[in-house]
């Protein structure tokens, strides 16, 4: 699985770079995510922009990346499709979740996002 990993100071943002996060990639999705997160900052921001679908396997990903990274570390969602964002209000994760509606907003936070400087 495609992504992007932007890391500044405490912050490293981790861009879905595929429409889809569901049975076939859940697995991929998952190891990405721990290879992406591995000695990276207090706050990973996942950035949901390009992903149109996720089914319950790519849910479950999200959610085992969030508990790979507790208590130390908090996941933090960002730019959810509606497509995507029914999926999680639905199943009562937005309750869990801290999620944005961008990643703008996400720097309007106590959090400062990275610049555009790949890493």
């Amino acid at each position: 699985m495609e992504v992007s990993v932007k890391t500044e100071e405490d912050i490293c943002v981790v861009s879905v770079l595929h429409s889809r996060i569901d049975a076939a990639v859940a697995l991929e999705f998952k190891e990405t995510m721990r290879r992406s997160a591995r000695d990276s900052s207090a706050h990973i921001v996942l950035d949901l922009g390009q992903v149109d679908f996720i089914d319950s396997s790519g849910l479950g990903a999200i959610v085992a990346t969030m508990k790979h990274l507790a208590p130390a570390r908090s996941l933090i969602l960002a730019g959810m499709t509606p497509t995507v964002d029914k999926v999680f209000k639905l199943t009562r994760m937005d309750s869990v979740f801290s999620i944005f509606p961008t990643l703008e907003a996400v720097s309007y936070t106590h959090l400062t996002l990275p610049t555009n400087r790949e890493v």
